[in-house]
């Protein structure tokens, strides 16, 4: 007999003796003098740490097997029923855990502290979500209580794992491990998205952090065991929490709930933490969360809650579990969620344009300026960095920006690249835009463009960049 199947076989008998079966302290001792016949003292070691193990996992011993009166109390207290508690104490649940939160963590508004107590319960009922949204405390400056806040959510989630320096194959295989993820607790997420950008793990961590946000995405490698090269594939969906300092990529924000954190005002006062102090004090609270989502977990999806006007597409996903959360919990939260999904989701539409439509917004507003109707390349540029409230006369430390940095922003936005253009007599032929070559973009992506008389290009009209030299 190979040792999996002993293995198997013991815990087979095992489970037999747990629920009753006549004979099966006998057919172990059958089965052991069978394995370990002739083999001598280490088949006979080998036997009983299978058959401990195999106890150890499915239950109660049987009674043909000594054990200390502290390992049978070990075993009792693993496998007892978990703790639950019914769906009405979810309101006392959800205000306790706000409640904890707002003790040492200063959060800008009732709504972000609404938002994040929802979301510490929804990591306890993730196996009912299709997506899980990522939580981010960012701020300009240290100091603001980013890594505060997630030292508390470690003491109030679903099987923390706290990290700000991790690689790619742990968070992988510790995402995989269990039948529910753990949730991912990343501190200092500016050393990822910035200085590490162009940093190959620090690009497969991002698209781990980037999938995970949606069930049944998966991180995929090719690993070498021996001469052998094996395909390796690795669930990713988990919750996520992240502090840090700065700007996120627009992949991780638009999955986001974003907490601005600020330094504390004189007013605003919070406990100090302390982990030997207070630590198990929170960690009464997640216990009291997971009993209370074990009943709740029927109730989740059943049905699925509706959207308030202004949340739709990705903002639904987001907020769809914290909202489902509230809802099973009922009175003044499902008011509460919604009404904080509204304020937060407002708030980030609201903040500062991306880099490219900023871009797009400078372009214009050259183009307005100026009596022309074409531009050459090197003037596009030329006025671009004599724009004093402007970012592109060095952007992000690396200098000004350059025809290749217009290039690659404008294809995404479908805009041309330069093309020969003849300018007149003085300038000649030279490559530069069009005014009209900017317009489907300007309309897109800058709401309050009103096209000027001129014909915004369509499918059914020609593109001027297709048509060769002009004259």
């Amino acid at each position: 007999m190979s040792h999996s199947d002993l293995l198997e076989g013991v815990a087979a008998l095992v489970q037999l003796g747990q629920a009753g079966a006549p004979g099966v302290g006998k057919a172990l001792d059958e089965a052991r003098a069978t394995y370990t016949d002739g083999w001598g003292a280490d088949y006979e070691a080998a036997f009983d740490k299978a058959l401990a193990g195999s106890v150890r996992r499915f239950g109660l011993p049987l009674p043909t097997i000594p054990m200390t009166k502290a390992e049978k109390k070990a075993i009792r207290e693993r496998h007892a029923e978990p703790a639950t508690l019914p769906l009405s104490e979810g309101a006392a649940v959800l205000a306790e855990t706000r409640a904890q939160i707002r003790r040492f963590v200063a959060l800008p508004t009732e709504w972000h502290e609404a938002a994040v107590a929802l979301w510490a319960v929804h990591t306890h009922l993730v196996g009912r979500f299709d997506s899980t949204p990522r939580m981010v405390f960012a701020s300009p400056e240290p100091g603001s209580g980013k890594t505060r806040a997630l030292e508390v959510l470690a003491k109030l989630a679903h099987d923390p794992v706290e990290t700000m320096n991790t690689t790619t194959a742990f968070l992988a295989r510790r995402i995989d491990a269990g039948d529910e993820p753990p949730t991912i607790l990343f501190d200092e997420f500016d050393t990822l998205f910035g200085t590490r950008a162009r940093d190959s793990q620090a690009e497969e961590l991002r698209g781990i952090f980037n999938s995970g946000h949606r069930r049944g995405a998966s991180y995929s490698r090719a690993a070498t065991r021996g001469k052998e090269v094996v395909l390796e594939e690795f669930a990713t969906f988990a919750p996520v929490a992240m502090a840090g300092l700065g700007e996120l990529p627009d992949t991780i924000r638009t999955r986001a709930i974003i907490v601005p954190m600020r330094r504390r005002a004189r007013s605003e006062a919070v406990e100090p933490y302390r982990e030997r102090e207070n630590g198990r004090e929170l960690e009464v609270t997640r216990d009291r969360i997971a009993a209370w989502a074990r009943t709740a977990s029927r109730k989740i999806g059943n049905p699925w809650p509706e959207m308030p006007d202004g949340i739709a597409d990705r903002d639904a996903d987001v907020w769809e579990p914290l909202i489902a959360v509230a809802d099973a919990v009922g009175g003044d939260w499902p008011k509460l969620a919604r009404d904080a999904a509204l304020v937060i989701v407002r708030d980030a539409h609201d903040r500062p344009a991306s880099l490219g439509i900023r871009l797009l917004a400078d372009i214009r507003r050259i183009f307005d300026k100026s009596a022309e109707k074409r531009m050459r390349s090197t003037e596009l540029l030329h006025e671009l960095i004599g724009l004093d409230d402007a970012p592109w006369s060095d952007l992000g430390g690396r200098g000004p920006i350059d025809s290749r940095f217009l290039g690659r922003t404008f294809d995404g936005y479908g805009i041309p690249p330069a093309r020969a253009i003849r300018f007149g007599a003085a300038v000649g032929v030279a490559k530069g835009w069009d005014r009209s070559e900017f317009a489907d973009a300007w309309m897109r992506y800058l709401p309050d463009f009103p096209p000027e008389g001129g014909t915004v290009l369509t499918d059914s009209e020609p593109n001027p960049s297709k048509k060769g030299k002009s004259s």
